[in-house]
């Protein structure tokens, strides 16, 4: 049965995704400043990954479930309601700093708040990826996409900023207070759009039951699961170039947060870039040739990153990353959508959420330490040729076609 549009879904999707943006600069202004602690304070590719680890390894043990509720529940007090959590936890950890006086007593406690985080964050992913096809047609999905990614990565790139000017003039709870204000803001725009009702609300079922439903739609289906293996492979090889660039900076170019800010700008300048070319020129016509074009291009920009003798060449092909990165995530979140029936498309994106945050800490758990025994240039230009072979296997072999 075909769905019926409001007459003003183009001020309700618009509207939603500003929400989502205020509440994620918030939240990404506080983990880039955890993070950034960590890497100044400790140097050590081992307390990075451990952050790191921290920050999504509870969303790969909750997302699916939090899929789960995304298709039996309100999706929009879901939502809501994990922000309004993410910012409780940062209020405990505002107030617990000043009782925190030694340098490992507050690492170990940005370590538990990090954890916290990331629960709530893998409840509210879902949920939001569930709620773009309910407030947008089909047709048009592949461009609003593309603007929330855009949006999304202009946020993230004024939260380097922030964060950079923050810990020039002030300290990490001025950090912290600002993700508690953004976090209220957000909440406040969300309460008052009206979102469409949820379909196949199954209340008689346990949430076992919808759990065992859902990895077997998604991996009965050729198409889905494929989708989903292959962005956790992605999100698996972009460790060493993306998520450990702030310590291959400091080891290689230099130890300030301007050197640090700047990639982070750079890599986001390109994910904007990359969101608005995706919004405005709707990739190729096939969309799985617009996921592998742009899986080749990140393992090329990746092998320049790691091959770069000085930091301007460097930065040149950080821009790159961020545009390929973009293209491919937006077109594999797009395939989904429009392959996945809605009444699973909770648990669909609870586990295309389980494979980022599964893969990530699996990554940084992987390439972390490895990064204080060999050079870190040297691991991100393999990532890079190995995601290209990827590419080109899935190309050659037609392993993403129905």
């Amino acid at each position: 049965m075909q769905k019926i549009f409001h007459p003003e879904w183009k001020k309700r999707i618009i509207l939603f995704l500003i929400s989502q943006c205020i509440t994620l600069f918030g939240s990404t202004l506080v983990q880039m400043a955890i993070v950034w602690y960590a890497t100044m304070e400790t140097a050590s590719g081992i307390w990075v990954a451990a952050f790191t680890v921290c920050s999504y390894l509870p969303q790969f043990l909750i997302s699916f479930l939090g899929g789960v509720w995304a298709d039996r529940y309100s999706r929009k007090l879901l939502i809501g309601g994990a922000d309004g959590v993410i910012a409780a936890v940062t209020l405990i950890l505002l107030m617990a700093v000043p009782h925190l006086s030694s340098e490992t007593g507050l690492l170990w406690g940005l370590l538990a708040a990090s954890l916290l985080r990331s629960l709530g964050a893998g409840i509210q992913a879902p949920a939001v990826n569930a709620v773009i096809p309910l407030l947008v047609p089909e047709e048009h999905l592949i461009r609003y996409n593309g603007i929330n990614a855009a949006m999304q990565s202009l946020v993230q790139f004024a939260a380097p900023a922030a964060a950079g000017i923050i810990f020039s003039v002030s300290s990490l709870p001025a950090t912290l207070m600002i993700d508690i204000l953004t976090a209220a803001a957000g909440i406040g725009i969300l309460l008052f759009i009206p979102l469409p009702k949820q379909r196949g609300k199954q209340e008689e079922a346990s949430v076992f039951s919808d759990m065992k439903t859902g990895l077997n739609y998604a991996f009965s289906n050729r198409r889905i699961g494929r989708l989903l293996l292959v962005y956790g492979l992605f999100t698996f090889l972009c460790v060493p170039g993306g998520f450990l660039a702030g310590l291959l900076v400091r080891r290689t170019y230099g130890d300030t947060y301007w050197y640090l800010t700047a990639v982070e700008l750079t890599g986001f300048a390109g994910m904007i870039s990359g969101g608005l070319l995706m919004s405005l020129w709707g990739g190729l016509k096939s969309q799985t040739g617009t996921l592998l074009a742009g899986y080749a291009c990140f393992g090329l920009s990746a092998v320049g990153m790691g091959l770069s003798g000085s930091f301007l060449p460097y930065l040149v092909f950080m821009l790159f990353y961020g545009i390929a990165m973009t293209a491919v995530q937006t077109s594999a979140t797009t395939l989904l959508q429009k392959n996945a029936d809605i009444t699973v498309q909770g648990r669909v994106f609870g586990l295309m959420g389980t494979m980022y945050s599964g893969f990530l800490p699996l990554g940084m758990m992987v390439f972390g330490p490895m990064a204080d025994l060999i050079p870190l240039n040297r691991m991100v230009t393999a990532s890079g040729i190995a995601l290209m072979g990827i590419a080109g296997v899935l190309y050659r072999w037609k392993l993403l076609d129905a």
